[in-house]
């Protein structure tokens, strides 16, 4: 019953909703640590962290008080013009940790607005000190950045329907994939030859997820971070998706040496999956060059630095390393790996398995991605497939019994889908 009413008033993105009752779609009522329960009381491991931002699980009682708190103080005041307490106690949270130079925190909604923020602080830095030509940035194959029309214009063509808004799209230098061997040198190149054309460039570091969980090792990210300091280009991080543990550093950026982006884009797991919250950190350069020219940035959301979202994102950083949740994100990815190798790999319709820290995917036969999942929600686990890759995304604090439930039920739903 509730899928159908859902089905009646909702529209949900990604989804092809003349087809959405035929995959059984689950209606979350409420939640209990790593599962979600549906309206009719059934339990559904979250092995996707509710689309990648859930990081400690649902109901995590010190997050829960971290709200109730703020809420008895203020629910949200602007930032245009004026501050917040506890926006000012996560920046300065933030500035320990995060692998920027004299950095400065700029805040949204969400992931592709911290890209857009990102875009837009580039560009304008360019222009105040007054150079010309500086418009054009750098962005590689497969890419996904988001889905706002700057970010889509990173975008590559092949996915996510961004070929499909070509019009809206402004064009932008592309580099290979990951899966290129030479995509860093090609890279290189390209920003040495077209220095005076680029703003920036933008690169995922170590996993581009969407686009199946493709990955590279740090070398060719810190050649590329030296190709930009040489030209004086901007580098662009734009670590929605791999940062706050995923990859089983705070930020997969640390995993490569020397490395300091000029601008980082951080969002999903930022609050642990509980309100959304992203933040676009620019270094001590860009911001001085802001304020040696008497300029605002010219841009500013409404909602940007909320204050409740602000007070999870606080509490949800201390709890990270209270918790040692990146240790666990370590050795439950070892356990993840050596799991798949024996139990999934082995299938003749499986192709290639990619793992870094928490975040997977697993290819499967031409057209099974979607049955395969299906099956996997039918015995409680959540899983979603980006074409027919199987993203295995489970929160940081998963179990080893649970990591032990994923692949069993992964490993059955591709037997009875793929014989």
């Amino acid at each position: 019953m509730w899928a159908e009413r859902d089905a009646a008033v909702v529209w949900h993105g990604f989804t092809d909703m003349s087809a959405y009752l035929d995959h059984c779609p689950v209606v979350v009522e409420r939640a209990e640590g790593h599962e979600l329960i549906d309206t009719e009381g059934r339990r559904y491991l979250d092995a996707v962290s509710s689309l990648w931002v859930n990081t400690l699980g649902h109901r995590v009682p010190e997050l829960d008080e971290a709200l109730r708190d703020q809420l008895d103080r203020v629910a949200h005041s602007t930032l245009l013009g004026n501050g917040n307490r506890v926006v000012v106690e996560l920046a300065e949270a933030l500035a320990g940790v995060v692998p920027v130079v004299a950095p400065r925190f700029l805040f949204a909604s969400d992931g592709a607005s911290a890209v857009e923020m990102a875009l837009k602080l580039a560009f304008q830095f360019w222009a105040l000190q007054g150079v010309r030509g500086r418009t054009s940035y750098l962005a590689f194959g497969r890419a996904y950045h988001g889905d706002t029309v700057g970010a889509l214009s990173l975008g590559a063509d092949d996915g996510f329907g961004a070929a499909l808004f070509d019009p809206l799209r402004f064009p932008v230098m592309r580099a290979p994939g990951y899966d290129e061997p030479a995509c860093f040198e090609v890279a290189c190149r390209m920003v040495d030859a077209n220095a005076g054309r680029l703003a920036g460039v933008v690169v995922e570091p170590m996993v581009q997820g969407a686009a199946g969980m493709r990955v590279a090792g740090p070398d060719g990210f810190v050649a590329l971070a030296e190709a930009c300091r040489a030209a004086d280009v901007l580098l662009i991080h734009d670590e929605v998706a791999t940062g706050f543990g995923r990859t089983g550093t705070l930020f997969a950026t640390e995993q490569c040496p020397r490395v300091r982006p000029d601008l980082l884009c951080l969002g999903k797991g930022i609050t642990g999956g509980y309100l959304p919250l992203a933040v676009t950190v620019a270094n001590g350069r860009i911001h001085d060059a802001f304020a040696d020219a008497g300029q605002a940035f010219a841009h500013g959301h409404s909602y940007g630095g909320n204050a409740l979202a602000a007070a999870v994102a606080l509490r949800h950083l201390r709890l990270l390393d209270e918790r040692d949740a990146l240790a666990n994100v370590v050795a439950r990815s070892a356990q993840l790996a050596g799991l798949l190798t024996e139990h999934v790999s082995p299938h003749p319709g499986v192709g290639e398995v990619r793992i870094t820290g928490l975040l997977c995917g697993v290819d499967v036969a031409p057209g099974t991605g979607r049955a395969v999942c299906d099956a996997a929600v039918a015995a409680g686990v959540l899983l979603r497939p980006i074409g027919d890759t199987v993203i295995i995304v489970p929160p940081l604090t998963i179990t080893a019994a649970e990591i032990e439930r994923i692949v069993d039920v992964l490993a059955r739903a591709i037997r009875a889908e793929l014989g």
